[in-house]
């Protein structure tokens, strides 16, 4: 396969991460965090992601992984087994509260931890993860889908609307953040 176009369809699986894949699941987030827009796409650095130990990353692995009921981690898999891309669906339930402080009306899925290395981005395989995600959340019960997204992150916010998830108008305070606030975008069922 040596020499094929990154942007070929169908060159890559999408599916769950299993638990003991724990180790690709760091070492996509380390990449993730090293992006230059990282500082705009997660709550988290680099520095702090690397120096959690493997417990972290394991128990991380486990929560998102295939057959898991709150959350579930996707990945794109490409020739020679590169993880070419992820997100993970994280389930909040009507009645809690969510991350931000805010109540959680119905059961919806909380899409977050969305990166494809830069190679593939503009190939489809952003939405082939998103579609994915959203079949994992409607097969789950989610009533809605919803991710929080920095009003200066303009690639990811396109990416978002072309998978079919719309601003709902709330902003999302962030204390400590880059910047002040985050948009929310929503995909209802």
């Amino acid at each position: 396969m040596a020499g094929m176009s990154a942007s070929v369809p169908g060159d890559y699986v999408i599916r769950s991460i299993r638990a003991d894949e724990w180790p690709a699941v760091k070492e996509l987030r380390l990449r993730a965090l090293r992006d230059p827009v990282a500082d705009l796409a997660y709550l988290e650095t680099y520095d702090e992601a690397a120096a959690r130990p493997d417990s972290y990353w394991q128990e991380r692995a486990a929560r998102g992984a295939e057959g898991a009921a709150e959350a579930q981690q996707v990945v794109a898999v490409g020739p020679g087994g590169l993880w070419l891309g992820t997100l993970t669906v994280l389930v909040e339930e009507a009645g809690m509260t969510d991350w931000a402080g805010f109540p959680v009306e119905r059961r919806q899925g909380h899409v977050v931890g969305v990166f494809v290395r830069p190679e593939w981005r503009g190939s489809g395989l952003t939405k082939a993860l998103f579609d994915a995600g959203l079949e994992w959340g409607w097969a789950n019960g989610v009533e809605r889908m919803r991710l929080i997204v920095h009003p200066g992150n303009t690639r990811a916010q396109g990416a978002y609307r072309k998978a079919g998830f719309a601003p709902s108008g709330r902003t999302v305070p962030l204390e400590g953040g880059p910047g002040d606030h985050e948009l929310e975008y929503v995909l209802e069922r």
